[in-house]
C-alpha cells in the first residue's frame, strides 16, 4: 500500500511503497543488447527511522538531511546558551508561525496516526535490515557544470527530445544535458548512462541540466497540470555541510513557469521552516509567475513507531515541513480555457504523514495525494528533482541521483512470469486503504495511548 490511510485531516503514506510502484515490471539492458527481467525495490534500510532523533542516545549514524541528529544529549555544549530575549527576528517569526499551526500539526497527526495504527501501520518495525545506507556522493551536478562550457545550439537546430533506448537497444549515444530523454516503454529499464547504472521508470521524461540550461524543457512543448518544486534554499547548515549548491531566492523567478503551466495548473513548492522563505514564495515568487496561493500543507515526519522525529516544540528542528500550493492564473491562458472546466478546490492545512527517508533531501512522492485536485490523466512536472516518477517529466542537475542502482535491490526474475499482462501485482495491492473519517478534537477525545507528544 502506498496511501495507508485517508481522512479529512490528510493522508498517511508509505513513501517507499510509492517509489516501488514504478518498478513492478523492470528489464535490465546490457551493452550487448541483451535483456533480462529483474525485480527492483528501493532499499528498505533507507526508511528505517526507528527512534526519535532527540531520544536519549539516539543513533547518530543517519544522514543529516530530513532526519538530522543533534549532538548527544550527554555531550556538553561548547556554545553559551542564549537567553530567550536574545532571539533574533527570524527566530521570533519562526516561533510565532509554529504557535499558529501547532495545534493543526499535533491534533491532525494524532488522528491520522490513530487511523493508520488501527490498520496495523506505524506500530514499530520488526523486520529491520542491518545494512549501511548507500553512499550519497553524486557527481551529476559537477557534470552539469562542465556541460555549461559547451556552446548553446540555436533553437531551430536543436533536437529537444530523444529516446532513452535507441532502435539498436543501446543507450551510449544519449545526450542527457541538452535534450529531454524519454522512456516511453511500459516497463522500467536498468540502463548504463555515463558509465553508471540507473533505473528509469516507465513513461518518464527527464532533463539533466544546470539552472541556466532549461531551454530544452520549454521547447519540449508540454504544458503541465501539476508542477512540484523543491528548490535548494540557502541556509547555514547547507553552507556548512556543502552537500549541494544552494540558489538565491531571487533567481527562482527566472524559472519559466508561465511557459510550462497549463491554465489553472497546480503549483506546489516545498519550503523550509524559515519564515523569510515562506513569505518570499507567498508574496513575491508566486505573484511574479501569476500563481494564486490557495493552501498551505504540512509534511509531518514520524518514526516507524509513530513518534515525531523531533520534538514538536524543538527550537533546533521541527518534525514538519511546509508546502505552499497555488493555482496558475493567466488572463491570456484563461481565455482559452474551456468554460466547462471545473477546478477542484484545495483544502487548507492538510497533513501528509510518513516515515522520512534517511537520505538527504529525499521527499515523498505527492502523486497519489494530489490526484483528486488535478485528475488521474494530468501532465506532471517536477523541478529540482533528484529522482524520477512514472508518468512524470523531471528536471534538475541531480535528476538521476536516487535512480542509481546503489539505492535499489535488484534480483533476477523469470521473464515476465510474475507480471500479469492486464494488471501488475503492485496494482492489485496499491489501492488506498481508507480509514474511518478522523473526528475533530471537539467531537471525540484523543485515543487513550498515542505516541505523538509535544515533548
Amino acid at each position: 500500500m502506498s496511501v495507508v490511510a485517508v481522512c479529512t485531516r490528510g493522508w498517511v503514506v508509505d513513501a517507499r511503497s510509492l517509489i516501488d510502484r514504478g518498478y513492478s515490471r523492470c528489464i535490465r539492458l546490457t551493452d550487448k543488447n541483451q535483456k533480462t527481467h529483474v525485480k527492483c525495490r528501493f532499499k528498505r534500510q533507507c526508511f528505517q527511522i526507528l527512534t526519535s532523533h532527540y531520544s536519549e542516545r539516539a543513533s547518530a549514524a543517519l544522514d543529516g538531511g530530513n532526519t538530522d541528529t543533534l549532538q548527544r544529549a550527554d555531550r556538553p555544549s561548547k556554545k553559551r546558551k542564549r537567553k530567550h530575549s536574545e532571539l533574533n527576528q527570524g527566530e521570533v517569526d519562526s516561533q510565532a508561525f509554529h504557535e499558529k499551526i501547532r495545534s493543526v500539526i499535533l491534533e491532525g497527526t494524532k488522528s491520522l496516526v490513530d487511523s493508520a495504527q488501527s490498520l496495523g501501520y506505524l506500530k514499530g518495525a520488526s523486520d529491520t535490515v542491518k545494512e549501511p545506507l548507500p553512499s550519497q556522493e553524486c557527481s551529476l551536478a559537477a557534470l552539469c557544470e562542465m556541460a555549461k562550457e559547451l556552446p548553446l545550439v540555436a533553437d531551430e537546430e536543436q533536437e529537444c527530445v530523444q529516446p532513452l533506448v535507441a532502435e539498436d537497444g543501446r543507450t551510449s549515444h544519449v545526450d542527457l544535458f541538452s535534450r529531454v530523454t524519454e522512456n516511453k516503454a511500459d516497463w522500467a529499464a536498468v540502463v548504463t548512462l555515463m558509465g553508471e547504472e540507473y533505473v528509469v521508470p516507465p513513461h518518464t521524461a527527464f532533463l539533466l541540466s544546470d539552472f541556466t540550461r532549461t531551454q530544452p524543457l520549454v521547447h519540449y512543448g508540454r504544458r503541465y497540470d501539476l508542477i512540484v518544486m523543491d528548490p535548494p534554499w540557502e541556509n547555514k547548515s547547507v553552507k556548512r555541510s556543502r552537500r549541494y549548491s544552494s540558489l538565491p531566492s531571487s533567481q527562482l523567478k527566472q524559472l519559466p513557469i508561465p511557459q510550462l503551466a497549463s491554465p489553472n495548473c497546480l503549483v506546489v513548492t516545498w519550503v523550509t521552516n524559515r519564515p523569510s522563505h515562506l513569505r518570499y514564495v507567498r508574496d513575491e515568487l508566486y505573484p511574479h509567475w501569476g500563481v494564486e496561493v490557495v493552501a498551505e500543507w504540512f509534511w509531518v515526519k514520524v518514526t516507524t513507531s509513530a513518534e515525531f522525529v523531533f520534538p514538536l516544540d524543538s527550537h533546533h528542528k521541527k518534525p514538519y515541513e511546509v508546502l505552499v500550493l497555488g493555482r496558475y492564473r493567466s488572463s491570456a491562458d484563461n481565455s482559452t480555457c474551456p468554460p466547462e472546466t471545473t477546478e477542484v478546490p484545495v483544502e487548507d492545512h492538510r497533513l501528509i504523514v510518513s516515515v522520512p527517508s534517511a537520505l538527504h533531501s529525499q521527499k515523498p512522492s505527492l502523486s497519489e495525494v494530489l490526484k483528486p485536485f488535478i485528475g488521474a490523466e494530468a501532465n506532471c512536472l517536477e523541478l529540482f528533482a533528484r529522482s524520477l516518477q512514472p508518468g512524470w517529466t523531471s528536471w534538475g542537475n541531480e535528476v538521476l541521483k536516487f535512480q542509481h542502482t546503489s539505492y535499489f535491490t535488484l534480483t533476477p526474475a523469470e521473464d515476465g512470469a510474475d507480471v500479469p499482462k492486464d494488471k501488475t501485482a503492485d496494482d492489485r495491492t496499491d489501492k488506498p486503504t481508507v480509514a474511518p473519517v478522523c473526528s475533530s478534537p471537539k467531537e471525540s477525545s484523543p485515543p487513550h495511548h498515542c505516541p505523538i507528544t509535544a515533548d
